[in-house]
This record gives C-alpha cells, structure tokens and sequence, in this order.
C-alpha cells in the first residue's frame, strides 16, 4: 500500500496492544513481534507472575522454544519458556515509532554535510584550500 506521494506509510505501532495466544503457533508469532518491537513488553505468565521488559533474545524450535528478556530494573537477564506466556502486552513506548527510512538518511546526510563543511573550514584555516 503506498500513499498519494507513491510512497509506503509508516506502519502502525503495536504500542498499547495485548496479545493472548491460544496456540503454540500464535505464541511463537507474538514472540516474533515482541522481539521486533522497540520497546518494553509485559509478559503475563501462567503461574500468575508478570515481567515487564524488553526482549533480546528468540528461540523456537517449532513445538517450543524460549524468549530472553532484560527485565525492566533488574541487571540479570531472564529466559522464560514459550509455554508459559499467556498474554505478551506491547506496554512500552516504541522508539521506532513514526522513524523512517527516509527520515533516517536524511538525518545523516545533513550530518555529513555539516562534517564536510567543519573539514573544509579546517582545511582553509590550515591553509591548504
């Protein structure tokens, strides 16, 4: 889908978005975009437990598998098996939000630009240009 520039929109953030998966399948999916996500996610567990945090780190291999997450305020990162996930809450603000490709390299070539600018001045100060 394109807008009337021709260009694609920015895709709509998860932020504020709750998923409850009833299968493996779904679970592994949500685990998918979770790990994708900018941002702190909150895990709602089936023994009752909650952990807010964001993800690093996937592992699937198909019938199960375990995510890896930086729990929000601790300094030791903790792995929680697949299984145990009952509703992955997309709580955190994603920082990717509404950044695009284009704003990106924008953003970078006026700072190459400013950096070459900065090289000449220097350059024509030392006398060489």
């Amino acid at each position: 889908m394109t807008d009337s520039k021709g260009e694609k929109p920015e895709p709509r953030s998860l932020q504020g978005r709750a998923f409850r998966p009833a299968t493996p399948a779904e679970v592994a999916e949500a685990v998918e975009l979770a790990f994708d996500y900018r941002g702190d996610v909150t895990l709602e567990l089936s023994s009752g437990d909650s952990v807010e945090g964001y993800i690093f780190n996937r592992y699937s291999n198909g019938t199960g598998g375990f995510l890896q997450l930086f729990p929000k305020g601790e300094s030791v990162a903790r792995e929680v098996p697949y299984d145990e996930i009952v509703t992955i809450a997309f709580s955190g603000e994603d920082t990717a939000s509404g950044k695009s490709w284009e704003a990106w390299t924008t953003k970078k070539e006026s700072q190459r630009q400013a950096e070459a600018e900065q090289i000449a001045q220097a350059a024509k100060a030392r006398g060489h240009l």
